[in-house]
């Protein structure tokens, strides 16, 4: 069995929100003592870097290669935490696999809305947004090393942009479940959203269709088993809306589908 350690990253796009306690939430159901990992918070330096994202990144690398002995299970209100994840296993090198309902491959060019929680794997590849990644001292990792799966909605030029590039792309689990997995260490990105929102709900950008809560289990199943796994972050539900009690119910059950490998 996997050796975990479990990190908490609660904050929303470098902000820590007093009404978001997702993260606490699961460290309160218990969730480390499941897996027999011990639980880690991390600590910003908000006074030491001029991008409170960075700084959170900073912080989560940080607590990633203090346990490089152990695989990191990351718990984040939002997806830029992958920047910090990605700098904490940089010395692995890892592919990418991102499980999304959505591309996050908008820069602040393409992107209608300008949220940046649209943007970071577009950032990661060196798309956009590289303030972030200079800020990290990370450079852009290869696009054929990152690996999308059941996204379901992406803006015009977003989409565009994405098909053109060279990530791997697949319209559905069992696609992905067909194709060779790579040997290279693999960092698994879930976001919570990629789950049918019929079963998990309070997603703050929820889209109908994708996979049950069944097979995202199974999957996650299947890959940690099949995959060199470097480390795996779940991007969580938002606990201000309803169906939070579910959400979290549900997302436990995505985390344990891991102990079982």
């Amino acid at each position: 069995m996997k050796s975990y350690v479990c990190i908490g990253a609660p904050y929303y796009l470098g902000e820590s929100l007093p009404d978001r306690r997702e993260v606490e939430a699961l460290r309160k159901a218990g969730i480390a003592d499941e897996l027999d990992a011990e639980w880690v918070d991390i600590e910003p330096d908000f006074a030491r870097w001029n991008d409170a994202v960075v700084a959170v990144n900073r912080a989560l690398a940080d607590a990633i290669q203090a346990q490089s002995d152990k695989t990191p299970l990351v718990f984040a209100n939002d997806c830029t935490s992958c920047l910090g994840m990605v700098k904490g296993l940089e010395a692995k090198s890892p592919t990418v696999l991102w499980y999304d309902s959505h591309g996050d491959f908008n820069t602040p060019e393409t992107t209608p809305s300008g949220f940046l929680g649209g943007m970071p794997l577009a950032a990661l590849v060196g798309r956009g947004n590289q303030h972030l990644m200079q800020g990290l001292e990370l450079a852009p990792i290869n696009e054929p090393d990152v690996i999308v799966t059941d996204v379901r909605n992406l803006d015009p030029e977003e989409g565009d942009m994405l098909r053109a590039s060279k990530v791997k792309i697949f319209e559905s689990l069992d696609a992905l479940h067909a194709a060779e997995l790579p040997e290279k260490p693999l960092y698994i990105h879930f976001d919570t959203d990629v789950v049918d929102c019929a079963e998990m709900p309070a997603m703050s950008y929820p889209e109908p269709g994708g996979p049950s809560l069944q097979e995202s289990i199974e999957s996650l199943r299947l890959v940690t088993a099949r995959g060199n796994v470097a480390g795996v972050l779940f991007s969580l539900w938002n606990g201000t809306l309803a169906g939070a009690d579910e959400a979290m119910a549900a997302t436990l059950e995505l985390i344990r589908a891991l102990k079982l490998v």
